[in-house]
């Protein structure tokens, strides 16, 4: 959402969805305050790049010396004739980058980044761990339906199983099937995963 517009956009991967919130951009001709940026500690933000243009400037960060991430999951289109095996970004037009204060401006006149995004007008720092759990989800290769009885819409549960342990979502409805939903606050998506029912245990509201 750029400018000063706000909605909720939905991305489907496979059998999971990226629920995107609400965020600003800042754009390039007008910086906003500075908020999260540390002088000497390098911290994750997140920056709206130019339509399919994730990958490019994933490379040209790379080539400033600026350590950027890119969420990649793996697709199969079929094709009449052919099939193609795809790595698409996970959050449309999306990267991440860790940086200090000195490297705010070389992110920001890099070209095909239309800005950093932005929560309430403010710039704020995405903890390491929330970029950890977007490379577990991404690394998890299971993908069951929960449908043990017990659990229902709304539960908050714990992944205690799995590379996700440790984890905590919210069951949701989806397609007629319970999945969850990993919420990553600082970043403003939600991760809709399919995970066995062994491997969940129900958290008190």
């Amino acid at each position: 959402m750029i400018g000063s517009n706000s909605s909720q956009l939905l991305f489907y991967f496979g059998v999971k969805k990226v629920y995107k919130m609400s965020a600003t951009i800042t754009d390039k001709k007008s910086l906003a305050p500075e908020n999260h940026l540390h002088a000497t500690e390098t911290r994750w933000f997140a920056v709206r790049t130019g339509f399919r243009k994730e990958k490019i400037v994933h490379k040209r960060l790379s080539r400033k010396g600026v350590t950027s991430y890119l969420p990649l999951y793996s697709v199969i289109r079929r094709y009449e004739r052919k099939v193609k095996h795809l790595e698409l970004p996970l959050i449309n037009s999306y990267i991440f980058v860790k940086i200090s204060k000195a490297e705010y401006v070389r992110v920001l006149e890099t070209e095909q980044v239309h800005g950093f995004v932005h929560f309430n007008k403010n710039l704020i720092a995405i903890p390491e761990n929330e970029i950890d759990t977007i490379r577990r989800v991404l690394g998890e290769d299971t993908e069951i339906a929960v449908v043990e009885e017990g659990y229902k819409k709304g539960d908050l549960v714990e992944v205690i199983g799995g590379r996700l342990t440790g984890l905590h979502g919210e069951l949701i409805e989806g397609e007629g099937q319970k999945r969850l939903i990993i919420r990553l606050k600082n970043i403003g998506v939600g991760l809709e995963v399919e995970i066995d029912a062994k491997y969940l245990r129900k958290q008190k509201k």
